[in-house]
């Protein structure tokens, strides 16, 4: 929800503009805790690309297939 939230109010993410990276959005929503042993921050994103097909998957979000960017729908 919290991902989903963001998204809905960030103006980069607005059905009509040109969305955002999955690592900004990763990013902006405070969910990068920066690098630890066997945990570093390319890593903690993992997850977040599952929540972002999950959404995608709802009919809530869509994926630019050329700029790899993400908005609402």
């Amino acid at each position: 929800q919290l991902v989903l939230d963001f998204m809905t109010n960030s103006p980069e993410c607005n059905a009509n503009a040109a969305g955002l990276k999955q690592a900004e959005i990763f990013r902006q929503c405070g969910l990068d805790w920066g690098d630890y042993a066997n945990a570093t921050s390319s890593q903690q994103q993992f997850w977040i690309a599952a929540l972002l097909r999950e959404l995608e998957s709802e009919g809530k979000i869509k994926r630019d297939p050329d700029s790899k960017k993400w908005r609402v729908v």
